[in-house]
Formats: structure tokens, sequence, C-alpha cells
């Protein structure tokens, strides 16, 4: 059982917070229907260079106001640090151009448009209505993004091209018929007899066909404006990598430093996987063990039914069990469902409860095309990572803590580096309490782990341009794909994909194993500190209770 939470009485800064909130959600309503704000799930924000000048000014405002507040209490402190901070790197990106060129192939307003529609209720009439009206509101959103992304090309802040294709192929999918959109319309599940059924599924059907046009009309630009202006390389140089390394981690880090860490810790990651292949099987490589283990048919699993049903048993046991005995789980986090996401681009992630928990959180697996198989060995972990006690866990209980902590703590706080660096702690944590002592499920565990430690040197290696550790030149495209393809065992469409994120997101894969280190010297830092009064469970509360931060604000927070 979680202690009971006492009510804090809310503060100024509390007040400025949830200000903030309440801007995001009214200037970028995607956030909004993240986070379960209803209000806005009828529209979009305005995605031109307009509405990002209106974002800047706002968020100016923001910042002038919080300085200018007094905390009462720690909880006041670490809210003032970290918006703070928040707002002056969104700022200074602003100010560096990075919206004229913000096109890549996993996070941009190409994908949110369409993904937010995953996120939105289709229980009633009501909800598919308000779906259809946002799909009325596509065209004008895409439309202002193209006007920013024109103004990168008269200014000369262009995407790499490699980011542009990537990109066209997508809106053209979006665009056909046989698309996203007019199968989402399609899948509605209205009762013809009920008030305005009829009317909604007419609106639903049209304005769906006008979504698609409009990504057609953005593939269009795509090839015939942004592509011949896009620039050759990849690398985005390390002013802009900087910037967004500090954007995902939270914490300033020495790049050079972490690149020679991250060798060394690869080097780690490949003698560990090697010991394990030879326990799993006398004598045997990395890649004869991958290939007995592929055979053991008592590890398979086969089609996406059975794939759901071994996830949602996998969590629904790691929550019950680890309730327990490690963590202080409430009961309203204590549900995670676990799901086939409707699309098909081969990425597994996790979306956190709306605030009242009417949504919980949710475990979603986007099962590329053609693949019906599943090997229980890889994935294990993953269920670990996604779901409890990593971001389920996480997340879940920052949003539970509405007692101390304000509405962007709870659900718009945080950093890649401290989400996905704990879910990797939370992997090697499991390991830790005998969750993975079967070879075959540690083995699995390291084959992720290796591949993060893998793209800490690609990323890094990359954009700040440099020397390939087999001395034969500079980072590019081409070594990274080759570097990548002999660390990870995954398919090559898999690889292709990854590396072209790694380009054209630059910091954020990094994020998942630096992040990761943090957490484990902090962790190393505390109980140090305490020393024989260390309890892991107390350290784990209290690094949760926190809620979603950056690095930094997180260790000055602990170690207080």
């Amino acid at each position: 059982m979680s202690p009971e939470r006492v009510p804090r009485l809310p503060s100024t800064i509390d007040a400025i917070a949830e200000a903030w909130v309440d801007t995001l959600v009214d200037l970028e309503p995607t956030t909004g229907t993240y986070i379960g704000r209803v209000e806005a799930n009828s529209r979009y924000g305005d995605l031109s260079p307009a509405g990002h000048e209106r974002y800047a000014a706002e968020a100016r405002l923001a910042l002038a106001a919080l300085k200018a507040a007094s905390p009462l209490d720690s909880i006041d402190e670490v809210t003032q640090a970290d918006l703070g901070s928040s707002l002056e790197l969104d700022l200074e990106g602003h100010d560096a151009g990075l919206h004229l060129r913000d096109l890549n192939v996993i996070a941009s307003a190409a994908q949110d448009l369409r993904e937010v529609y995953d996120l939105m209720p289709t229980d009633t009439v009501d909800d598919w209505a308000t779906a259809a009206t946002r799909l009325a509101a596509l065209p004008d959103a895409l439309g202002g993004y193209i006007q920013t992304l024109r103004e990168g090309i008269r200014q000369g802040v262009t995407p790499a091209r490699r980011q542009v294709l990537e990109v066209l192929k997508q809106a053209t999918k979006n665009a056909a018929p046989d698309g996203f959109f007019g199968e989402f319309a399609k899948g509605a599940r209205l009762d013809a007899t009920e008030a305005g059924a009829s009317a909604v599924a007419r609106d639903l059907g049209r304005n769906a066909d006008g979504a698609a046009a409009a990504y057609g009309a953005f593939a269009d630009f795509l090839r015939d404006e942004l592509a011949p202006a896009a620039t050759e390389a990849d690398a985005v140089g390390r002013d802009i990598y900087a910037i967004k390394s500090r954007g995902f981690l939270g914490a300033t880090i020495d790049l050079d430093e972490t690149y020679e860490w991250g060798l060394g810790e690869l080097a780690r990651m490949v003698a560990e996987q090697e010991a394990i292949a030879r326990e799993i099987k006398p004598g045997a490589t990395v890649a004869e063990a991958i290939e007995f283990l592929d055979a053991d048919e008592s590890r398979k699993l086969r089609g996406t039914d059975a794939l759901k049903r071994w996830m949602q048993e996998t969590s629904d046991r790691a929550v019950e069990e680890l309730g327990r005995s490690h963590f202080d789980i409430p009961a309203e986090i204590r549900t995670l469902e676990c799901m086939i996401a409707p699309t098909n681009e081969g990425g597994i992630y996790y979306t956190g409860p709306t605030d009242d928990f009417s949504r919980p959180g949710r475990m979603w697996w986007s099962v590329p095309e053609g693949v019906t198989t599943f090997d229980t060995w890889r994935e294990l972990t993953t269920v670990y990572h996604e779901g409890v006690p990593g971001h389920h866990l996480q997340i879940g209980q920052a949003v539970y803590n509405r007692a101390s902590l304000n509405t962007w703590r709870r659900q718009l706080a945080g950093t890649s580096g401290h989400a996905e660096g704990w879910a990797l702690y939370a992997e090697r944590l499991m390991q830790e309490l005998g969750y993975l002592d079967d070879p075959a499920d540690r083995f699995g565990m390291l084959d992720g782990q290796r591949m993060r430690a893998a793209r800490v040197v690609l990323d890094i290696g990359v954009h700040l341009g440099k020397q390939r550790p087999d001395g034969g030149g500079v980072w590019d495209a081409d070594y990274a794909l080759a570097f990548l393809r002999a660390n990870v065992n995954m398919n090559e469409g898999f690889v292709r994909f990854e590396v072209n994120r790694y380009l054209g997101w630059p910091g954020q894969a990094p994020s998942y194993k630096v992040g990761q280190r943090i957490w484990e010297d902090l962790r190393a830092e505390y109980e140090r500190r305490e020393g024989a009064s260390f309890s892991a469970r107390e350290f784990h509360r209290r690094a949760l209770d926190i809620g979603g931060v950056g690095l930094d604000t997180l260790r000055r927070s602990l170690l207080a």
C-alpha cells in the first residue's frame, strides 16, 4: 500500500505552472489530448511561423513570472528550477531557428498530427463527432507547418534531405485511400439509430478524405520544394547537438567524454553478452546463441493476439509481485493496458494515464507488416521497460501524486533521459531482483542494452563528426548503418529505420543509456551517503515522488 498523501496548499509557483499547462493546451491541443485534457480535442495548434512566435512570447512571460516568484518549500524550488530551465531551453531552441528545420522520421509534426487519433476517445457519437471536427482542421494545421518549413527554406535553415525523403514516404502512405485516415473513419462504431450518428458518419468520411488529401499536398511540398533545398549533411554539428542533448537529458554533459565512455560501455556489453551466449549453449557465439533460442518453440508467440495476451499476463504479474515486495504501487496505477497499435511502424512505446485515470497507462506494440511470430526471450525485458517497474510505475506515480505536485510536474515535466534512463535502470533492477535469472531472458536484456550503448557512440559520432572507432575516417550514414548492424539482432528494415531516427533526432537516442548512467551513479552516491540505513525501496519512493524532472534537478533534489 502506498502511504497516505496529505494535500499541500498550492503556491504562487504552482499557479504559474498550472497556467503554463493551460497555455500549452491552448497552443498545442495535441499535448492536451496526450494528458487527457479534452477541451481542445477538436482542433490543432498554429504550426505557422506566427504560431511559433506566439509560443515564444508566452514562454517569455511565464519565465519572467517564475523568476519573480519566491519558493515556499522544496517542491516549489524543484518546480521553479525545472520549469525555468525547460522554458529557457525552449527559447534558446526558438532563437536558434530549430523549428524551421523540425522534420524527422519519428517525432515531428508530420507524425504528431496523425498519431493524436490513437489517444482520442472513440466510445460515443459525440467522441466521433469531435474526431471528425479535428480531421476537418488537419489541412490548416499541415498548411501552417508547410509555411514554417518554407520560411526555413527562405532562411537556409533546412532539415537533412534523408529525413525529407523518408517523411515523404510516410506522408504518401497517409494520403492513400487505404491509408490511416480512411481506415480510421471506416472503423467508427456508430449505432445508426442514435441521434446524429448518420451525420457524424458522413462528416467522418468527408473529413478523413480531406485529411488524406492534405497529406498528399504535404507530400508534394516535400518532394517538389523541401527536398531540393534540404541539406545533404546528416550531421547537425556541435552547437545544435548541445542544445538537443540538454533538452533530452535535462543535464549538461561532456559530449567528448561521453563518446569515449560509450565505447567502453559497448565493449563491456559485448563481453557480457558473449559470456551468457556460452552459458546458453557451450562454446556458442552470440549469433549461435540467438539461432539456438530462435529455434526454441517454447519461447515463441504466434500472432498478435498471443503477443497481447502474453504482454498483459506478464505485466499483471510484475505489478502484483513488485507491489508486494519492492515498491509502493497505488491502486490507481495497478492497471496497465497492453495494446497492439493501429500502425505498423515497428515501435514499442508507452502512453501515460489521464489525470483522473479514466484512461489508464498503455503499452503499445506497433507490429511491422508481415511479422507474425515473436520471441519471449527478446521481449520480456521490454515489458518491464515499458510497464512496471519502468515507464508505467514512474509516470503513473507522478500522475497519482496530485496531493503534492502541480499538473505540470505530474504530467508534462521531465526528459527522455529521466524517463528512458529510469526504464533502462529498471531493466537492470529486474535482473538484480531475480526476474532475469533465466540466461535467455538476461541475454535478451543485454541485446537491448548493447543497442543502447552502440547508439551513444553512433549518435554523437555522426553529429559531431567524430573519428570512427575502426580508424576509417569520420562517421557518416553508411558507416552508422554498418555499425548498428554489427551490434543489434534486428531485421534490416528495423536497422535502417533506427539509423534514420538517430540521424534526424539528434541527442535523443543517447539519452537512454546516458540517463541510465546518471540514475545508477545517483543511486550509488545516495547509498554511500546513507550508509547502513540505505533502503532501495525508500530511494525509489523518494525519486519517483519527485515526478519527471531534468536529471540535474533530480540530482540536486535527491541529494539536498
